[in-house]
């Protein structure tokens, strides 16, 4: 049997993967945690034979885990995550990454990956592989991508100068709802600040020809 300790910032889709360990006799969870720094503390500790690890969490996130814990030679880590960029995917492989699975994969197929990583192997798909040698100008192109409409939208009028009340105002919601479309634009872009926003935005128009 097989150590597995699961680590994802939402407790209901940990409570999910939790579910669909018990399904599976040749896996045992021994910790489950939803930020990276208990799961660095967990897996130093435990020792688990795999790590199963969200990329994108508050705080410490998935990447920072693998590079904190890559001294830990017994432990196998997978990147389970709804998104990740090309750089994100070098850096993780230069890491000693063991396997890469989008959320949008049927369940059976995390244990499938699960049991050729247990055995020794890899997982890690051609299409999510040719991320990796992307230029930045276009792993750039795919991060901006993976924001919807609205945000796109409310990410040019950041940039026009518009503070989070005027965009409210002109988008006919509240202050409360930019700011959270913010927060998610930040962490999937992986940048803090609006000023980062504007540069990677500039950069964005630049590469497309607008």
């Amino acid at each position: 049997m097989y150590s597995v300790i699961l680590v994802d910032d939402h407790p209901l889709l940990l409570r999910g993967l939790q579910d669909l360990m018990s399904s599976a006799s040749e896996f045992e969870v021994i910790g489950a945690s939803t930020t990276g720094a208990e799961a660095v503390s967990l897996i130093c500790h435990l020792q688990p034979d795999i790590a199963v690890l969200d990329v994108a969490m508050p705080g410490m996130d998935g990447l920072e885990v693998l590079r904190a814990t890559r001294h830990k030679r017994h432990t196998r880590s997978i990147f389970l995550t709804a998104t990740i960029s090309g750089p994100q995917i070098s850096d993780a492989l230069k890491l000693g990454l063991s396997g890469i699975l989008l959320k949008e994969h049927a369940p059976e197929e995390l244990l499938n990956c699960m049991r050729k990583v247990a055995d020794g192997g890899k997982w890690l798909p051609q299409e999510l592989l040719s991320r990796a040698s992307r230029t930045s100008d276009e792993a750039m192109i795919e991060k901006l991508s993976l924001l919807t409409a609205r945000e796109r939208e409310i990410t040019a009028l950041i940039c026009g100068g518009l503070s989070n009340r005027s965009i409210a105002s002109r988008l006919g919601t509240s202050e409360g709802t930019i700011g959270i479309h913010l927060h998610n634009i930040f962490r999937k872009l992986d940048i803090s600040n609006r000023t980062s926003l504007a540069a990677l935005h500039v950069q964005y128009m630049t590469a497309k020809g607008a």
